[in-house]
């Protein structure tokens, strides 16, 4: 099993970034899939989920309207549009993907997103 992030980097304020998850060795049609960020010193707060069909999504406050997730179930990947990116947004970034039936869970490595001029 394996989720793997990418698309991490330093981007200035009022930039943008796609970060991916890939998945693998596991049903991907089954999972919430969801991204979480965890800045230095605070703990991990869930940013985006999007349901099995990519039907619904759900938004932390601070992001709605500046993040979009999106799924491709055919390329068993899911995706973190985010725009206009503030300071505040800086932390690493981890791909998330819970079992719709059972709840098991499963994490990616992380990706550290750097806002800063």
């Amino acid at each position: 099993v394996q989720l793997v992030e990418s698309g991490g980097g330093l981007v200035q304020p009022g930039g943008s970034l796609r970060l991916s998850c890939a998945a693998s060795g596991f049903t991907f049609s089954n999972y919430v899939m969801s991204w979480y960020r965890q800045a230095p010193g605070k703990g991990r707060e869930l940013v985006a989920s999007i349901t099995i069909t990519g039907g619904s999504t759900n938004y932390l406050d601070s992001v709605k309207g500046r993040f979009t997730s999106s799924r491709d179930n055919a390329k068993n990947t899911v995706y973190l549009q985010m725009n206009s990116l503030k300071p505040e947004d800086t932390a690493v970034y981890y791909c998330n993907a819970r079992n719709y039936y059972t709840d098991y869970i499963y994490w990616g490595q992380g990706t550290q997103i750097t806002v800063s001029a």
